[in-house]
């Protein structure tokens, strides 16, 4: 019982954390070493669940977005859709390439590697902090733009950097408008972890268990509500609230880690 609830709390972390600047996979890390939650060999299916609710989540916020994109690229003209659906492919592949290249290097990064996400927080606190200090423009995304938010949704695979906190800082400091900054940031995210889930599936199929189906629910409802706040946050220039906790967060993970754990 103790580890269905457990799912419960890491799924409402997820469904927070993923939307919101602060590292859904630099908190999971630090909830699981505190809660002492392990689930073996099922972490790396844990995780891909979780971020595919989160991915719903996504989708229902953006549906009409989602749609207003399928039908840009079914329809091929080169209009504002088709447009912006080619930026999100572009955005997709640093992220996609360093996850089929470095894949077995990266999952040794998310082995409790608290140092490393505390280090992490701090940068994320830093360019939220930045990102916070920009000035409110009307800009669109272009595709050089989108070249640029993909390297800095690629290095947020660390456990520790945000990558709302990295995508979203990176367009607003590329002099962006924050409301189309935090629709990129969060719609460029879903063909990854849709095609990271459907690779997990061809490699080694799926078990779900009573856990994960909490968790998921957990981090689908939750995401849903971050997901809208998070989108009013970025428009209210209130993402250095946002870099204090980063701070206080990894300095906290640091601690704990050198003179605790």
């Amino acid at each position: 019982m103790n580890e269905f609830f457990d799912a419960i709390i890491i799924g409402i972390i997820q469904g927070l954390t993923e939307f919101l600047p602060v590292s859904s996979s630099g908190h999971i890390e630090l909830a699981q070493a505190i809660l002492g939650y392990d689930v073996g060999d099922k972490e790396e299916q844990l995780s891909v669940v979780l971020h595919a609710a989160t991915a719903l989540s996504t989708i229902v916020i953006f549906r009409k977005d989602i749609i207003d994109i399928f039908k840009g690229l079914f329809k091929f003209k080169n209009n504002e859709e088709f447009q912006f659906s080619l930026k999100i492919i572009i955005s997709m592949i640093p992220a996609a390439f360093v996850g089929l290249v470095f894949d077995d290097a990266i999952k040794a990064l998310f082995d409790a590697n608290i140092l490393l996400v505390g280090a992490m927080l701090l940068v994320t606190g830093v360019l939220l902090f930045f990102a916070d200090k920009a000035k409110d423009t009307d800009k669109k995304v272009g595709y050089g733009h989108a070249i640029i938010i993909g390297i800095a949704q690629m290095i947020a695979i660390l456990p520790g950097i945000s990558r709302s906190g990295a995508t979203i800082s990176t367009s607003v400091l590329l002099g962006i408008d924050r409301g189309r900054a935090a629709r990129f940031s969060f719609l460029m995210v879903v063909p990854l972890i849709l095609g990271k889930m459907a690779k997990d599936l061809m490699d080694q199929g799926f078990t779900f268990t009573n856990e994960m189906i909490a968790g998921f629910i957990a981090a689908f409802l939750t995401g849903m509500l971050a997901c809208l706040w998070m989108i009013a946050l970025v428009k209210s220039s209130k993402l250095s609230y946002f870099a204090i906790y980063c701070f206080i967060a990894g300095f906290l993970a640091i601690g704990w880690k050198l003179f605790f754990a």
